[in-house]
């Protein structure tokens, strides 16, 4: 069932556990749509399929889980009349869904690098394995995109105004920050993987006692000692408040994170700002990616992406020239209309049965 083409993703069924193996380790396992097809194919057969218990979701080889989607094909697309960007998103978004919906337990090893796509297809899993070497991320403001994925709906539930903090600055968490802030649900350390693996493999049945005996002592997670900086200066749902908060507060932490903000797509923050603003209020996981589809639509359409690739993944000069290049360019007009529901013949539909 592997991926006739390139075997970038390797799908097999080991025992009574159907293995999902993402295999691109010089791409760090991003996402393509052929990917996301793939995985939804066999998803969908194990989930009728008695002779399989669980679904297991890791990578092969390299450095981490999976960096996200395919990037610079999604901004070649925009550049055009984007269909295939929103036929890729289409295609994702129902894949994310079919996992956060899924009838059997699945597993995800978020060891190494955990982003954008990586935590869409890991945050749905009933059980999200880190380690010390996770480093989890949703950086998207920094290549004019937003927290998609799912992404407003797990932001806008962490604690405080962590999500909030972590989808504008795209701050990157470690295991024990994953685990402390609720992203990951077992900390193991990375040379225990295999043998949790193994032992999972051996007997799904026994998957509790196999956790217990592969997790370890958690260290400090950093954020925590943040919280409370976190929490009143990133209190605002109106992204002028937060900078003036940053601004007024000028300290080291306070300033350095208004650096890292300075950096980023004023369009892209406020539109993260809305996104879990509206998301608290979503229960309903179909209508939480309905609205993510119908905004990832129309920032496609505009030059942000485009433009945040080029800076920082082709060109890397690090100087993306933002359009409008001013949080007060981006009106509360603008974002509505970002938000806007698409027509019903273009909207986002989960799967059949999902």
């Amino acid at each position: 069932m592997s991926d006739p083409v390139n075997d970038e993703v390797l799908i097999f069924v080991e025992g009574r556990t159907g293995r999902i193996r993402l295999n691109r380790p010089k791409a760090i396992h991003a996402l393509t749509h052929a990917i996301c097809t793939a995985m939804i194919g066999a998803l969908t057969q194990w989930a009728t399929d008695d002779s399989v218990d669980l679904v297991m979701i890791d990578h092969a080889e390299g450095r981490g889980f999976c960096a996200g989607g395919d990037i610079r094909q999604i901004a070649e697309s925009a550049k055009g009349d984007g269909s295939e960007a929103r036929a890729f998103f289409h295609e994702e978004y129902r894949l994310n869904h079919l996992l956060f919906t899924y009838g059997k337990p699945t597993i995800a090893f978020m060891d190494g690098i955990t982003m954008g796509g990586g935590v869409g297809i890991s945050q749905p899993c009933s059980i999200r394995i880190v380690t010390e070497r996770t480093m989890y991320a949703m950086p998207e403001t920094g290549i004019g995109l937003f927290t998609d994925v799912g992404g407003g709906r797990y932001l806008s539930r962490m604690p405080g105004r962590t999500g909030q903090y972590v989808g504008l600055t795209g701050a990157r968490l470690n295991g024990a920050e994953c685990l402390a802030l609720a992203l990951g649900s077992h900390y193991v350390e990375s040379n225990g993987i295999e043998a949790l693996k193994a032992a999972i493999l051996g007997n799904p049945g026994a998957i509790d006692a196999a956790l217990r005996s592969a997790v370890t002592a958690v260290p400090a997670a950093p954020i925590l000692d943040r919280r409370a900086d976190i929490d009143r200066l990133f209190a605002s749902d109106r992204y002028e408040d937060i900078v003036a908060a940053l601004v007024a507060d000028g300290g080291d932490w306070a300033l350095a994170t208004l650096k890292t903000l300075e950096a980023k797509s004023p369009q892209a923050c406020k539109i993260v700002l809305r996104l879990l603003a509206e998301s608290a209020k979503i229960e309903d996981f179909a209508e939480e990616m309905a609205m993510e589809y119908a905004v990832v639509v129309r920032v496609i359409q505009r030059p942000d992406i485009i433009e945040g690739v080029r800076a920082l993944i082709i060109d890397k000069d690090n100087a993306p020239r933002w359009n409008p290049p001013t949080a007060a360019g981006v009106s509360d007009a603008d974002i509505d209309a970002i938000f806007a529901p698409l027509p019903p013949s273009e909207a986002w539909t989960p799967l059949p049965n999902a």
